[in-house]
């Protein structure tokens, strides 16, 4: 075996021997120096898995396995979800179901006021029960409810002014001051100031009874589009009967004509009509 070989072999296992000897030196050292310290112990060893902390917490905590099912077995939804989805969906019908009715109300009521269509209303000049002159311009500042009849009515007219009444104390109620009932006479040769005060006040104490002469009758007609016809040739002190328009008008507080209500209409339904009118007024209002 070369001499350099042997050399070589010689110097590695030596290396060990000397590595401990120099760190027994060391040790004794340290002791030497600090006779009162105790010993440090090494650090516990630690796993990589534990050197980290969990970044997300639990963010259920269930008491027992059975809770923890349950959880986990309803899924993303809970009851609380399912009944704000109901409200919302309400809601929303709700919602659109209220402005399809405005906006039928909003066609009705501009359906009277289009160019090329005839105007119902209009001026006016009357008196009324006590005799006092009211025009067109006394009605507005609020809303008004038109009836055109007579006082020799057999059975029509009483009827609709029952109904006129129940209408105004339903509006009344909820709109109180917002609504004029008004019964215009078609056959002013029987029906003076007199006659209709009496007449009204078995209806209702707040109706507006208006006459005038045939000619200022025959004007508002015209002007309201009402249709009436009374018999010629009448002798003195005979009894006949006038034919005539059955609807109720009603006329918003500009004076401009809303919607006709007929007979078709009972009174809960014509109160109806008239506060859906009135919720969508946005003018001025004069009730006094």
């Amino acid at each position: 075996m070369p001499p350099q070989t042997t050399t070589a072999r010689t110097v590695i296992n030596s290396l060990p021997r000397a590595v401990s000897r120099q760190s027994s030196r060391l040790v004794s050292t340290w002791r030497v120096a600090q006779p009162n310290s105790r010993p440090i112990a090494p650090p516990p060893y630690k796993s990589h898995s534990q050197s980290f902390q969990p970044l997300v917490q639990r963010r259920f905590k269930f008491s027992t396995v059975e809770e923890a099912k349950s959880r986990y077995r309803s899924g993303p939804f809970s009851w609380k979800a399912g009944l704000l989805f109901v409200l919302t969906g309400c809601g929303l019908v709700w919602y659109f179901r209220s402005e399809k009715e405005r906006m039928q109300r909003k066609r009705i009521a501009e359906s009277a006021k289009g160019v090329g269509r005839p105007k119902v209303g209009g001026p006016f000049e009357l008196v009324d029960q006590e005799g006092n002159k009211v025009t067109e311009q006394d009605l507005k500042g609020r809303y008004s409810l038109v009836y055109f009849g007579f006082t020799h009515c057999p059975d029509i007219c009483p009827e609709e002014l029952d109904k006129m009444a129940r209408m105004f104390d339903l509006v009344e109620e909820q709109r109180p001051g917002w609504l004029t009932p008004v019964f215009v006479t078609c056959d002013p040769a029987r029906d003076p100031p007199k006659v209709l005060k009496e007449y009204l006040a078995e209806f209702h104490p707040s109706f507006l009874g208006l006459t005038g002469t045939y000619d200022q009758i025959k004007a508002m007609c015209k002007a309201y589009r009402v249709y009436f016809s009374t018999p010629t040739e009448v002798k003195p002190g005979q009894d006949y009967l006038v034919d005539h328009s059955i609807y109720f008008y009603l006329m918003d507080p500009d004076g401009d004509f809303v919607e006709a209500l007929g007979r078709q209409h009972s009174p809960d339904q014509g109160a109806k009509v008239i506060l859906d009118h009135m919720k969508d007024w946005r003018g001025q209002l004069r009730t006094k």
